[in-house]
């Protein structure tokens, strides 16, 4: 007689009881008249399954319409910031404020701002011919 034959066939029963005992729990409570406890637990579970589903893709499109990507307009930094509110720029330390189309820097009222250029100028001065 060989026995290794047994554990061959032998079949793993062991989370059977568990979900048996869990079917004849809410049959029981169905035949009683308690089948309402029965639907808000399963209701209850089912919101509870869903609710980081709803919650990552409610916070994506949050994202979407409130993330703000753009340069730095002091030392032009790739920046990203929420729309409305106030940063400053890693690079730089300049203040800024997040609007809707980009970065813009925060200053006092009365404040101008300018673009500096740089202007080479060679050291003799270029004259026209014919003179």
């Amino acid at each position: 007689m060989n026995q290794n034959n047994f554990n061959q066939i032998r079949v793993n029963l062991s989370g059977l009881g568990c979900w048996l005992t869990l079917i004849g729990v809410v049959w029981l409570l169905g035949a009683v008249g308690l089948g309402w406890l029965v639907k808000s637990l399963a209701v209850l579970i089912v919101l509870l399954l869903a609710a980081p589903v709803l919650g990552f893709i409610g916070l994506r499109f949050w994202l979407r319409r409130n993330l703000v990507q753009g340069p730095c307009p002091v030392c032009s930094t790739a920046l990203t910031g929420i729309k409305g509110t106030e940063t400053r720029c890693l690079s730089c330390g300049t203040p800024l404020h997040t609007e809707a189309d980009g970065f813009t820097r925060v200053t006092e009222a009365g404040t101008i701002d300018i673009t500096a250029v740089d202007v080479t100028v060679d050291a003799k001065p270029v004259l026209p011919e014919g003179d």
